[in-house]
C-alpha cells in the first residue's frame, strides 16, 4: 500500500467516524432517535439557552449535523458539509465555553474536536474513496472551501451573537427583576 492510498483510507476513516456521530447527533435533535428529544424538546432546550426561536434553531442544528454528517460520511460536497458540520458545533462550542475546556466539566471539548476535525476534513478534501471522487470532484472544487466557510462563518457569527444579546438582556432584565421583587418587613 502506498502512501496515497494510506491517506485515501485515513480520510475514509476520519470521514465515516466523524460523518457518523455527527449524523446522530442530529438525528437526537430531528427525530429523537439515540435517545434524543427531537425537534420539539430540542426546541425547548435551545430556546432556555437563548438561541431563539428554538424549535427552528433545533432544525437548523440539526439539519447541519445530519446532513453536513451524512455527506462528511460520504465524501460528497466535502467543502460544504465540513463547514456546515464546524458551523453547528461552534454554535454547540459557544453553550459549553462558560464550562471550560474539559467535556467532564461540561466544557466544550467535544464540540471542539468534532468541529476542527470536520473543518480539516472541508480543507483536506475527501480523498479517493468518496462520491466526490467518483463523480469528478463537480462539488469539490478548490473555490467551494473559502466560499462554503466564509457563508458558515457569517451564519455563525449572526446565531451565535444573537444568542449572546438575549442572554445579556436576559441577565439584565433578571437583575432588574430582582431589585423590584424585594419586599421589606417593616
Amino acid at each position: 500500500m502506498t502512501s496515497y492510498d494510506r491517506r485515501d483510507l485515513g480520510l475514509l476513516l476520519l470521514r465515516l467516524g466523524t460523518g457518523g456521530v455527527l449524523a446522530a447527533h442530529g438525528a437526537q435533535k430531528l427525530l429523537g432517535w439515540f435517545g434524543g428529544h427531537g425537534l420539539e424538546g430540542t426546541g425547548q432546550y435551545f430556546e432556555s439557552i437563548g438561541y431563539a426561536p428554538g424549535k427552528e434553531s433545533a432544525a437548523a442544528a440539526g439539519l447541519a449535523e445530519a446532513g453536513g454528517g451524512t455527506l462528511l460520511a460520504l465524501g460528497l460536497a466535502t467543502p460544504a458539509a465540513g463547514a456546515a458540520a464546524a458551523g453547528a458545533m461552534a454554535g454547540a462550542a459557544a453553550v459549553h465555553t462558560p464550562n471550560g475546556f474539559f467535556a467532564q466539566g461540561g466544557g466544550y471539548e467535544y464540540a471542539a474536536s468534532l468541529g476542527l476535525t470536520a473543518a480539516g476534513l472541508a480543507v483536506a478534501g475527501p480523498g479517493r474513496l468518496s462520491l466526490d471522487h467518483a463523480l469528478g470532484h463537480a462539488v469539490n472544487r478548490n473555490w467551494m472551501v473559502p466560499a462554503a466557510f466564509a457563508a458558515t462563518g457569517l451564519a455563525t457569527a449572526l446565531v451565535v451573537g444573537a444568542r449572546n444579546r438575549r442572554l445579556r438582556k436576559r441577565e439584565q432584565q433578571g437583575e432588574q427583576e430582582a431589585l423590584f421583587e424585594e419586599t421589606f418587613d417593616e
